[in-house]
């Protein structure tokens, strides 16, 4: 047999024959979901559409309400109250206001190796930490997929990324992620599997690995994806799934439409300046910004492992006088995880307003931004308006730069503190 990519390997077991890039293929979702952004437009077009308002699979869907949680209006109490009806009505799972961000609740109950997992939502890549063929689609596609069960893509072709070596003190696979897409833009792996391997990621944690595949989108990737190896298996036994762990890796001769190797010992912290992601450059050039709002958490760093760098920093701190800290845990387990640890007490202690989890600050529903204000935020986008207010900057970094600016009120490099 051709010897494959990890992307490759997955779509031929779930297809049951040998896929190529650019095959246009029929797959079957294990898991679609959609939440209160996305949902209701999907659950209209199945009703005008495709004339039907039942789902499939019932235990092969799941909807979430967290862009907008807790409800900050009228107009959301009444999409979600839709939802509600539209998940009792068909007996799928849904997760509640303050449940969490519809990418962790996927990573702890549902996403595992060799799964094609389906969302209404860009960040979907995030579940390829965990070997999943994760991608996502709009609302068009999730109502097919929640009438038929299955979906049709183009199979992409990989974009093999190397990172060797050890990475330095006070760098995190955010930094690696922004310095790689400093490097290749954001349309440098445009519909490619993005796969990420070589000895440091290796010896990230699974939480780490669900950052860079979490912001592969942001480099124009439909998928990321990294290798379930020991780590993800102990990680699915965590939270009871240890079952659903299968091995994955690509082939030593699989073949790469790109390949880039990024050294670690070039890796310094990093920042993403307005309005790209790809606008990066090392912390030492930011140095001294002033910062209306630090916020800590989303889809791409609210997991414990976050939390636990924010409290190590910022236990027996303040928050500078004129600078707001936002916290949000990425789900309740989280929460329950950091309030058990003592986390939540330090960060409130600090001067942290923590929120209940969900997306909050990410895309300005809850937490917006006033004019001219400046924001370091450890998100995934900082495109104009993203935090609801299009006078606004917004920063993105790792959350040691950011705990470590919180408390000076100014963008600061964590190698100084």
């Amino acid at each position: 047999m051709t010897p494959q990519t990890m992307a490759e390997k997955i779509l031929s077991k779930k297809t049951g024959a040998a896929v190529r890039p650019n095959d246009l293929i029929v797959v079957p979702v294990d898991l679609g979901f959609a939440h209160d952004g996305t949902l209701p437009l999907a659950i209209q077009l199945m009703e005008d559409e495709l004339h039907t308002r039942t789902v499939h699979d019932p235990s092969k869907v799941i909807a979430v309400c967290d862009h907008a949680s807790p409800s900050p209006s009228e107009q959301v109490s009444n999409v979600q109250i839709m939802m509600r009806e539209f998940a009792r009505e068909n007996g799928i799972a849904l997760y509640e206001n303050g449940d969490g961000v519809c990418h962790q609740i996927v990573v702890e109950k549902h996403a595992a190796p060799y799964k094609v997992i389906i969302g209404a939502d860009s960040h979907t890549c995030t579940h390829g930490a965990l070997g999943a063929f994760a991608t996502g689609m709009g609302s068009t596609d999730m109502a097919a997929i929640m009438a038929y069960g299955k979906t049709w893509l183009k199979v992409p072709q990989s974009y093999r990324i190397e990172i060797s070596g050890d990475l330095p003190d006070h760098v995190y696979s955010k930094d690696a992620f922004l310095y790689l897409c400093g490097k290749i833009t954001a349309d440098g792996a445009t519909y490619m599997s993005m796969e990420f391997l070589g000895n440091a990621v290796d010896e990230m944690s699974v939480e780490s690995r669900l950052v860079m595949c979490n912001m592969a989108i942001e480099a124009g990737g439909k998928c990321g994806l990294c290798v379930a190896d020991k780590k993800v298996r102990e990680f699915l036994a965590r939270y009871g799934r240890s079952d659903e762990y299968q091995p994955l890796q690509p082939d030593n001769d699989a073949d790469y439409a790109s390949e880039i190797v990024i050294a670690t010992d070039d890796i310094e912290p990093q920042i993403a300046a307005p309005h790209r992601v790809d606008n990066v450059s090392p912390v030492g050039e930011f140095v001294g910004l002033s910062l209306d709002q630090v916020c800590i958490g989303s889809c791409t760093n609210g997991r414990i492992e976050d939390l636990r760098i924010a409290a190590r920093i910022l236990k027996g701190e303040k928050a500078a006088k004129d600078t707001r800290l936002v916290v949000y845990p990425a789900s309740r387990s989280v929460l329950l995880q950091a309030i058990s640890e003592g986390i939540i007490a330090t960060l409130v202690e600090a001067g942290a307003a923590v929120c209940a989890p969900g997306c909050g600050f990410c895309i300005g529903r809850t937490v917006a931004l006033g004019d001219g204000e400046v924001v370091l935020s450890t998100q995934n986008r900082n495109f104009k308006g993203r935090m609801g207010n299009n006078n606004s900057e917004i920063y993105l970094s790792s959350v040691e730069t950011a705990a470590v600016s919180a408390i000076r009120g100014e963008l600061t490099d964590p190698r100084e503190v």
